[in-house]
């Protein structure tokens, strides 16, 4: 890693970097490989969220365009960081899956003591077998195991999700392929996938610790300080003093650049808590957001690059449920905005 002078980023200034790198200060015209590798992939346990997490970032975004994606195996479903399902590209998926495999295994494992790795080997093993004739649902799937052990086989058999499951039309993610069969095998390493995670992880976050990395791919954070070490990084500090590492010429916006009204769906993942310094969701809010009763969040609005409240589809129309007062200037642009959601969902 690179040593130099090390400028203090503010708190400000890291909010405004990553709504750039998330492509929320100004939508952007990508194709949605090229958005899903810029912003890290997206979280996609429940499947409208990446619908309209893309329809926020992306100009002219069409839903249809998403499911022909999926269709046309140019971006793919799959459980992949801290063992939870993402929408990414399929160029970055192989790479992505060799980076996690070991971390991911070992998680499940130690959260099951229980489970014997022998017995998931053999049922991944059966179920490869079961899917050399084509996607089957995960009925089909269970059939020869309990569900706990159906749970598992993901950690020892690559799998992606596939079209109709996961889609607008049909939400439940429950259509499975074998990856090898749906994209075509790959001869990527652990330490290819390893350094392609903290690039994704920077370019879509960044600037960020080497802990917050960790965090958001679900990787011991030894295994990314070591891999740190042997990249061209910059260096920042944060007002606190704490480490800041990024990749060579990305977005540094200034602090006092506008950020528009933008709506967030369910599971955004600048909410979680390897994005927690960019205090995008103030941390008065975050019990309003993220609780007991709904782990996963609730959709939210962003205004001036912060949450500022929550908002829903009913009925034909998206109302809004603001936390404080808003500004009459930005809750016109709100209400236009949310109009535009409205039309999505239509």
């Amino acid at each position: 890693m690179s040593v130099g002078a090390e400028r203090v980023l503010t708190q400000r200034e890291l909010n405004r970097a990553v709504l750039a790198r998330q492509l929320l200060l100004e939508r952007r015209k990508l194709a949605l490989p090229r958005a899903l590798e810029r912003v890290g992939g997206i979280q996609a346990q429940y499947a409208p969220s990446m619908y309209i997490g893309l329809w926020s970032r992306l100009r002219d975004f069409e839903r249809d365009a998403l499911t022909r994606a999926l269709e046309r195996r140019t971006v793919v479903q799959a459980t992949l960081m801290r063992v939870t399902i993402h929408l990414v590209s399929a160029a970055d998926y192989w790479p992505l899956t060799a980076g996690v495999r070991d971390a991911r295994r070992a998680r499940w494992l130690t959260a099951r003591p229980e489970m014997s790795p022998a017995t998931l080997r053999h049922a991944a093993a059966r179920a490869r077998r079961r899917l050399a004739t084509g996607p089957l649902s995960r009925a089909e799937l269970i059939e020869s195991m309990d569900a706990r052990t159906f749970n598992g086989i993901g950690m020892w058999l690559d799998l992606v999700r596939v079209p109709p499951g996961g889609t607008w039309e049909h939400r439940r993610a429950d259509v499975y392929a074998a990856a090898e069969d749906w994209l075509g095998a790959s001869s990527a390493t652990a330490a290819e996938g390893l350094e392609l995670l903290i690039r994704r992880y920077l370019q879509g976050f960044g600037p960020g610790a080497p802990a917050d990395i960790a965090n958001w791919a679900g990787l011991p954070p030894a295994t990314v300080n070591d891999a740190v070490e042997g990249m061209e990084l910059r260096r920042f500090r944060d007002e606190a003093g704490g480490l800041l590492i990024d990749l060579p010429r990305l977005p540094l916006p200034d602090a006092d650049t506008p950020a528009p009204p933008r709506f967030l769906p369910t599971w955004d993942a600048i909410l979680l808590v390897h994005c927690r310094r960019a205090l995008i969701l103030p941390e008065e809010h975050r019990p309003k957001v993220f609780h007991t009763r709904t782990p996963q969040s609730v959709p939210t609005f962003m205004v001036d690059g912060a949450v500022a409240g929550k908002w829903r589809y009913e009925r034909g129309r998206v109302s809004l449920e603001p936390f404080g007062r808003v500004a009459k200037a930005e809750r016109k642009q709100l209400d236009a905005e949310a109009e535009r959601l409205a039309a999505l969902h239509v």
